[in-house]
């Protein structure tokens, strides 16, 4: 909180009767106003909004002041003025010492009212001043001006110095939260400056003096600073701003987990359909699905193959009216891009359509194409578990049917896997299968789910089984304990609903919370559910792969995701956050009409198991996109604090409805304690330019 708004200053007010009067000024919670308690002739003016304010001008330099009778008894490092409103009255102030106000000076002198759409009229002030100051070197003896001289001498200074720009430019980039922030934590040094330890301890609550010091080094302007350890408001404010102080981690930037346990352990991101850009019927297929689906970290993607012309196989959805693609083509894009983003094992999911002279083809295209990245080994009958994804590195697993043992060398019957037939209602028939791609699937072997009792007794660790939507909801809700337990050892992969014709997604942690590890995405539909998967593969370097909580892993541990009590085991979190304010903040998209500023209120959401789910949001800033003040603070209790993430949105208020202005999502074990910034990002994933929140937040 600021040092002005918690415990604001006794200050003196001159009138110009030459009457003073000791009154208590503080700002109100918002930072939107100027407060003070009013005498009864003055309780109509006992607050001056931070918007109106024009000038803060120091010393005893109003009329108010030089026609004042105590004049000379009031220190002019202790005077300043206020001058505001569309009249440019003046409130005129002495505070108790120096320092007391030069505080109020430069935190009032940087609110969005004097920085924020005034840049005009600083420069017009200047303008006036040199008039001012020419008009008065003119006049001759007989107090006549020479009118054309003055005209020719303002003309030769009409350009700003460079002084004088700076003085404006500091005016308008200076927040002044980061002021109070900054004067709050060091009241004992109001100088220009704050010693390094003092001030990254309150920020990024302990580092090391050696940190503190390249800190320093980075982002304080002034050499004086560098040399002497100090760090000025300049170099706080490129600080504050800087990657150092992301409310994201970046020590999570890169892979910061085990990476050798089995590949059961680890949420795999995934998406579905990949080849679909748009929607699941009508809409188009392309490459680039791949392509862009790889590069965000995807390991596990898919393709449906059918009979192409010419005898080559192609990529597309049965039962629909999307285009083909060239299955030769789709592998040579997995092929190029597969571990441009992460080096782990990628999963391809083929559902197979084709008769067998086409099979032979696609054989011949995953052999060619795929080559040494393929993992063909046979699996370890006597092992309980899946490879570890270190020990898959640079491997691709075909996850797909399996001829039974004892084929023979000879191709064979199986069921076919068509997620799209269950859209049309169709019963799944059986089909040849070439024994030669039967050999290339090995640790991902499709099998059809019974129950949880038949799995624990008869399924083996390579085997694999795929649940709609609609399923593994109802699995989830009836028996969440019993899907925790089955997905230790197990494999399990989601797909959505085949009536989310739209490419709508489900929400990943409905399933995320039973174990279930492959929750398969459509990655070209943006919004609250790609946000939340961006976000949460975002905490293990992007690498596609995140461990699951130690909950869900070890053999003794039951755990049910509808608990609403304390998890055994495991230690519960209060998060605290304050919402301070927001910079930059656009119009939404498609929002011409309704006025160029924005009333801005922010959401704080936490996704996580039911019990940590919750929301609060901050009041409405009006009229203000450039510094909305909320200074609001917010505290959740997690249960499950390695599965929880927090979503801040930033929307607009309008009574025909609230627009997405941006949002930033993060898991919780990612979050930086302490004063961050905050970027924003369209509902597409891309960052809005120079638009941020600033935040603290600590967790206990």
């Amino acid at each position: 909180m600021s040092y002005l708004q918690v415990e604001g200053s006794e200050l003196k007010k001159i009138r110009p009767n030459s009457r003073v009067y000791q009154r208590y000024y503080l700002l109100d919670a918002g930072l939107q106003a100027l407060c003070w308690e009013p005498s009864k002739k003055e309780s109509d003016k006992a607050r001056i909004a931070l918007t109106s304010i024009r000038e803060v001008r120091t010393g005893r330099n109003t009329e108010t002041f030089r026609t004042s009778g105590v004049y000379e008894q009031i220190s002019e490092d202790c005077a300043f003025s206020i001058i505001y409103g569309e009249m440019y009255e003046s409130l005129d102030l002495v505070a108790s010492s120096a320092e007391v106000a030069n505080i109020w000076v430069t935190g009032l002198s940087v609110n969005p009212g004097v920085s924020s759409g005034k840049v005009e009229h600083r420069f017009k002030e200047l303008q006036r001043v040199r008039e001012k100051v020419c008009g008065l070197m003119l006049d001759n003896s007989s107090g006549v001006k020479d009118h054309s001289e003055n005209k020719r001498l303002i003309g030769r200074n009409e350009q700003v110095t460079k002084q004088e720009f700076i003085e404006v430019f500091h005016a308008i980039c200076t927040r002044p939260e980061i002021y109070f922030l900054l004067v709050s934590s060091f009241s004992l040094y109001l100088s220009n400056f704050c010693h390094h330890s003092l001030f990254f301890y309150y920020l990024v609550l302990q580092v090391s003096e050696e940190t503190s010091l390249k800190l320093i080094q980075s982002h304080e302007p002034s050499e004086e600073g560098q040399q002497q350890g100090y760090l000025s408001l300049d170099g706080f404010t490129s600080y504050l701003t800087s990657a150092e102080c992301h409310l994201f981690d970046r020590e999570h930037d890169i892979v910061c987990q085990d990476m050798s346990q089995p590949l059961s352990h680890y949420y795999i991101n995934s998406s579905h359909n990949t080849y679909l850009i748009e929607d699941q019927f009508r809409g188009p297929s392309d490459i680039s699905g791949y392509i862009r689906a790889l590069k965000m970290g995807c390991r596990c993607v898919e393709v449906d193959i059918w009979d192409g012309p010419d005898e080559e196989p192609v990529v597309y959805t049965g039962h629909t009216l999307s285009p083909p693609l060239a299955l030769r083509c789709v592998l040579e894009a997995i092929e190029r891009f597969a571990f441009v983003a992460s080096e782990y094992p990628l999963i391809i999911c083929i559902e197979n359509h084709c008769s067998l002279l086409q099979q032979k083809v696609m054989w011949q295209n995953l052999v060619k194409i795929l080559g040494e990245w393929l993992y063909i080994d046979a699996p370890n009958e006597g092992e309980s578990y899946l490879p570890s994804p270190y020990a898959l590195r640079h491997r691709i697993l075909i996850k797909g049917k399996k001829l039974v043992l004892g084929s023979n060398g000879e191709d064979g019957e199986v069921s076919e896997e068509d997620e799209g037939a269950e859209m049309c209602q169709r019963m799944k028939a059986r089909f040849q299968l070439l024994k030669e791609l039967s050999d290339l699937v090995t640790l991902c072997h499709s099998v059809r789910f019974i129950d949880f009792p038949t799995s624990s007794i008869s399924q083996k660790p390579w085997e694999l089984c795929s649940f709609h939507e609609t399923l593994a909801l109802h699995l989830a809700g009836e028996s969440p304990g019993d899907f925790v337990n089955h997905n230790k050892h197990f494999l399990s992969r989601v797909y959505p609903n085949p009536m989310r014709i739209d490419s709508s997604n489900m929400n990943p942690q409905d399933l995320w919370k039973c174990g279930c590890q492959i929750v398969s995405m459509n990655f070209q539909t943006a919004g609250l559910m790609m946000d939340l998967n961006t976000a949460w593969f975002r905490q293990n370097g992007n690498c596609g792969y995140v461990l699951r909580p130690a909950i869900m892993r070890q053999e003794v541990s039951y755990f049910s995701a509808d608990t609403r009590d304390m998890v055994p085991g495991v230690s519960p979190q209060l998060l605290h956050v304050k919402v301070i304010s927001g910079q930059n903040l656009p119009k939404p998209r498609g929002s011409g009409a309704k006025g160029d500023v924005v009333d801005p209120y922010v959401y704080v959401e936490i996704h996580g198991i039911p019990a940590d789910c919750a929301e609060r949001r901050t009041r409405t800033v009006t009229q203000n996109g450039d510094n909305p003040i909320f200074d609001e603070s917010f505290e959740f209790q997690i249960i499950l604090p390695e599965l929880a993430m927090v979503r801040f949105v930033v929307l607009d208020d309008d009574f025909i409805g609230d627009d997405f202005i941006g949002q930033y999502t993060i898991p919780l074990e990612c979050l930086q304690p302490g004063y961050r910034h905050v970027p924003l990002q369209f509902l597409t994933g891309e960052e809005l330019p120079h638009a941020k929140l600033r935040t603290v937040s600590l967790t206990e």
